[in-house]
């Protein structure tokens, strides 16, 4: 059984979330727990605290199946020292928000280079990131989101998620999330029945299947190795609907969320609809 939902709207406050979802009968969902256009927010009030966990208990959503992400401003691989200082005491204090809202996983971009600091430069200061968070904070596993490899982004190769997990001291709270769209446009071929047990078969040798805690289930416009980042509908882009039927059918990962990221919110309904059927098949 595969547990899908999308990234739906926290307007109002974020005990409007899992209702978003369990309007659209999610079994899983995204949320930013703040306005992910800004540094840092007023605190989560005890109400809207107490109001989400409710909601979630209600409607039967497990924090095992909530994936929030953290602000866009975020960049955990910042070469100029006091701007990752900010990005640092931003990210840790969504892993706070995370913990008050008794939410087990935090999902990020990895970060940036700019083509000011070296490759490896940037990884070891993301590493260093995740590990001065996980001291201020327990219970919430940082989950690293590989990227298209847009611009300067780095993680769009397992080996730089490699890289970084190798360097964090508790690994046990350190996972990965897989997003379709990004995989393929960095050049991994998940589209033919081959090409998608190889990228598993890599994503195991060099990260460990072990790590993997969500997957963004994306279509994409762009091509293979296309390095760019452009979301489509379930069935509507280059993947194509085999490809959803093979990830829906492969039972390695019916224990994790899968989270819609694209971009018609008007298809959501019909897309998990969709892909509960092929997951039962």
């Amino acid at each position: 059984m595969k547990h899908i939902g999308p990234h739906v709207s926290a307007s109002g406050g974020v005990e409007n979330a899992p209702l978003a979802a369990h309007e659209l009968d999610a079994t899983a969902f995204a949320l930013f727990t703040k306005n992910q256009r800004q540094w840092f927010a007023p605190p989560l009030t005890p109400q809207s605290i107490a109001r989400f966990k409710e909601r979630c208990d209600e409607y039967n959503l497990s924090p095992d199946y909530i994936l929030p992400h953290d602000s866009y401003l975020i960049n955990l691989g910042q070469p100029d020292d006091a701007k990752l200082q900010q990005s640092r005491d931003s990210f840790i204090d969504e892993m706070r928000r995370c913990e008050q809202l008794g939410l087990r996983m935090l999902n990020f971009h990895p970060g940036s280079h700019l083509k000011l600091i070296p490759l490896e430069q940037c990884l070891d200061r993301i590493a260093e990131s995740i590990n001065l968070a996980l001291e201020e904070t327990s219970g919430v596993t940082a989950v690293i989101e590989n990227t298209a490899g847009q611009g300067t982004n780095v993680g769009f190769s397992f080996e730089h998620i490699a890289y970084i997990i190798r360097r964090v001291s508790d690994q046990s709270r350190v996972g990965v999330c897989i997003d379709t769209c990004h995989t393929y446009s960095a050049g991994y071929d998940l589209k033919t029945a081959d090409g998608y047990e190889a990228t598993w078969q890599e994503f195991d040798r060099a990260i460990g299947l072990k790590y993997l805690r969500a997957v963004h289930l994306n279509d994409t416009k762009k091509e293979l190795g296309s390095r760019v980042d452009r979301h489509d509908s379930i069935g509507k882009g280059l993947l194509g609907m085999d490809f959803f039927e093979r990830i829906m059918g492969d039972r390695r990962f019916d224990h994790i969320p899968f989270i819609l990221e694209t971009p018609d919110e008007m298809l959501w309904k019909e897309e998990i609809a969709l892909l509960k059927q092929l997951s039962d098949k």
